[in-house]
């Protein structure tokens, strides 16, 4: 009898554990940096249900459904927080999503709100560089007549189109004719630099991005260029780029679809998989040589089954991918 009154008085006094907001919130940051976002998105829910008014909590969900892609969402949330306070960091988590959504002059108004309020603060120099590349957008729009978007626009699809074919000599006299008529399409240099490297003139093409990189040491199409040539003729250098570029978060698909597959290029296949993951949309799945890549990545990175189901997909979409042996042919 003594022993169950010991176990029942024990028990009667534990003291029962009951989680609050920030317990949720650090678990869901936990599951965030692991990139476990379907996870952190419900442990963060969680601390905002806790404490629905704690401003902190809202930012951090915005900021998962801005990394998957979910930028209304994100808005959505940033909004709230607006409506209930000023929680400055809002202004340019918000610009950066309008960016991605295409809404360029709703990025611009966040951004300057943002630098206005917090001219020193943790995300000015990401809302100047956002300011600065609106701007160069804008200017690039103003100059262009009809009948110049119109040629611009064959001339880079001719082009796109052969190097996605690995045509390069076809691919040339095109690039040239980019270059000669829309200097400002600074890309073509880049693009022209492989053509040449993939034809042979491989000294060529690294000086012109080696020289491009003494005037511009930001250039992320030089980087990336230069990590794959040094890595194709066996330099160590290469090295050195792939760890500019891994610090690097562009916002357009077209530059993160270009990292990914310089990652895959070079066999950094980890780092790889990482940024396919967050890139979406028609524009990625234009190309033959996504499905290739990131098949490959998937299986080098042990997902073969979803190696297979990106290269069944791309076989739909570009039956010349049949001419190719699949995913499981690459070595590591």
């Amino acid at each position: 009898m003594l022993r169950r009154k010991n176990k029942k008085t024990t028990a009667n006094n534990v003291t029962p554990f009951i989680p609050e907001g920030d317990f949720y919130y650090t678990k869901g940051v936990e599951a965030f940096k692991k990139r476990k976002f379907d996870i952190a998105i419900k442990w963060i829910q969680k601390a905002i249900e806790d404490k629905p008014h704690f401003p902190l909590y809202k930012c951090q969900l915005s900021i998962i459904y801005t990394e998957t892609g979910a930028y209304h969402k994100a808005n959505q949330l940033l909004t709230e927080v607006l409506q209930t306070g000023e929680y400055i960091d809002c202004y340019y988590l918000a610009a950066n999503n309008y960016a991605h959504l295409g809404l360029l002059q709703d990025a611009k108004k966040y951004a300057q709100m943002y630098l206005d309020k917090k001219p020193e603060g943790d995300f000015s120099n990401d809302a100047a560089q956002l300011l600065d590349f609106i701007e160069i957008e804008d200017e690039e729009e103003e100059n262009f007549s009809l009948e110049d978007e119109d040629e611009l626009i064959v001339l880079q699809e001719t082009a796109f189109y052969h190097m996605e074919h690995d045509e390069w000599e076809k691919a040339i006299p095109f690039i040239e004719e980019l270059m000669e008529n829309f200097p400002e399409q600074k890309l073509a240099v880049h693009d022209y630099a492989q053509a040449l490297f993939y034809t042979g003139r491989k000294e060529q093409a690294m000086h012109i991005e080696e020289d491009m990189l003494v005037d511009y040491p930001n250039n992320l199409h030089s980087h990336l260029n230069l990590a794959l040539f040094y890595y194709e003729t066996g330099e160590a250098d290469y090295q050195t780029h792939i760890d500019i570029i891994n610090n690097i978060y562009p916002m357009h698909e077209e530059q993160k679809l270009r990292i990914a597959e310089v990652f895959a290029k070079t066999a950094n296949y980890g780092l790889a998989y990482e940024r396919y993951q967050n890139i979406s949309g028609e524009q990625a799945k234009r190309r033959a040589s996504y499905y290739k890549w990131y098949s490959i990545t998937a299986y080098q990175s042990g997902n073969p089954s979803k190696a297979l189901r990106l290269w069944e997909e791309g076989l739909k979409r570009h039956p010349k991918l049949s001419e190719e042996e699949g995913p499981w042919a690459i070595k590591k």
